[in-house]
């Protein structure tokens, strides 16, 4: 019996997946694996009994991924499960900025009382006017899972669309439209797209990527839309750009005191995710995750360690290990092993980065011995028995 506890609310229809075999319990320090929306981890302390999280989402950056991985517990997380929601909102965010479609709205409510709305309106209504996105150069830097959706929705808009991505997987150059224009210079998106939009996961080297100078390339009157990381851009240069009017509007669903209440600025309540279908989504895919992860061993969609996928164990036992990517490992638990009269059927060993994952399937059961032999040598994380 696996025990699970929930740090946000998460859809009933992902914690209907995890079946009999599964409790949530209130008490996360009894949990066997968290699942997490948007609380923040980051200075909670992790129990020693955890063994996975499940984000249902795409971003982590509420989560101690290097505290996590150093103690054996694996982070997964949803990428393209929210993807539509996202894709949805970016195109609202193009056809807001293209027209003065809030302004109009709030020029109506301010005249509720006037029993000539309707014929004011009339004469009003040239104000708020503005220019349509078919026909425009839409740049969009990183075609993963929302990018590539993006892209192709565009184009059926009529947008002529170019896409920047050096570390496109192969799935995602299949399923983009041939009509996209792939672009190897980031700097010539800058340069002659009517409108940018950023979906690129927030790493060290993607921080402030749209920055001062960035902004200065691009076309007067472009229109910048941030639906992935606020951070992604620096927005006191984004600002000084508006006020300049080298920036028509900058549509982004991050909230913070240097963007709020800016003119141009359309602000979201980070909403990118926020539908039933994507929460229902996420909710589904981490727990899927999670489940074929204390049953099997199996890893699919870590952000702390390896892919690492052994199917289903048909073998008598399987142990799984997370140990730091150093030398010599694997030869010390084959050692152990063998010592203990154990014949190995599969072995399989991933690494990403400073760590490593280790799955092993056997002829004969596994015993508390054995996992205790491992789990004390030196660079192991954790070890157990699945099977």
């Amino acid at each position: 019996m696996f025990q699970y506890h929930c740090l946000n609310p998460i859809a009933s229809v992902g914690l209907d997946g995890f079946g009999d075999n599964y409790r949530q319990t209130d008490d996360f320090k009894e949990a066997d694996a968290v699942l997490v929306r948007s609380a923040k981890m980051l200075d909670m302390e992790l129990p020693g009994k955890l063994l996975a999280v499940g984000r249902a989402g795409a971003g982590v950056n509420n989560i101690p991924l290097d505290r996590c991985a150093d103690q054996g517990i694996v982070v997964f997380n949803t990428p393209g499960a929210n993807s539509n929601g996202v894709k949805e909102l970016v195109l609202a965010g193009m056809l807001l900025a293209s027209r003065d479609i809030v302004g109009g709205i709030e020029w109506v409510n301010s005249q509720k009382d006037n029993p000539d709305v309707g014929k004011l309106a009339e004469k009003q209504k040239k104000q708020f006017a503005g220019s349509e996105i078919s026909g425009k150069k839409l740049g969009i830097i990183g075609l993963g899972a929302i990018g590539q959706k993006v892209a192709n929705a565009a184009t059926h808009l009529g947008m002529d669309v170019y896409g920047y991505d050096p570390f496109i997987s192969v799935d995602a150059a299949w399923n983009l439209s041939r009509t996209i224009h792939h672009i190897q210079d980031v700097n010539d998106i800058y340069r002659n797209c009517d409108f940018i939009t950023i979906h690129v996961p927030l790493t060290d080297g993607t921080r402030g990527m749209i920055s001062r100078e960035a902004i200065q390339m691009m076309k007067d009157g472009v229109v910048v839309l941030n639906y992935a990381r606020d951070v992604l851009v620096d927005e006191e240069a984004m600002v000084e750009a508006l006020n300049a009017g080298k920036v028509k509007r900058y549509m982004t669903d991050f909230a913070n005191p240097t963007v709020a209440g800016v003119k141009n600025v359309i602000i979201t309540p980070h909403l990118g995710a926020s539908t039933r279908e994507s929460e229902d989504n996420c909710a589904v895919a981490a727990v899927k995750e999670l489940k074929n992860f204390l049953e099997n061993g199996n890893i699919k969609n870590s952000v702390n360690y390896p892919a690492c996928d052994m199917g289903v164990c048909t073998s008598a036992s399987r142990i799984t290990i997370c140990h730091k990517n150093v030398p010599d490992m694997i030869r010390q638990f084959t050692r152990i092993l063998s010592d203990a009269g154990v014949n190995i059927t599969d072995l399989t060993n991933k690494s990403r980065g400073s760590y490593a994952y280790t799955m092993i399937d056997m002829e004969t059961r596994a015993s508390e011995q054995i996992i205790t032999k491992i789990a004390s040598v030196e660079g192991v994380l954790r070890a157990r028995i699945v099977k």
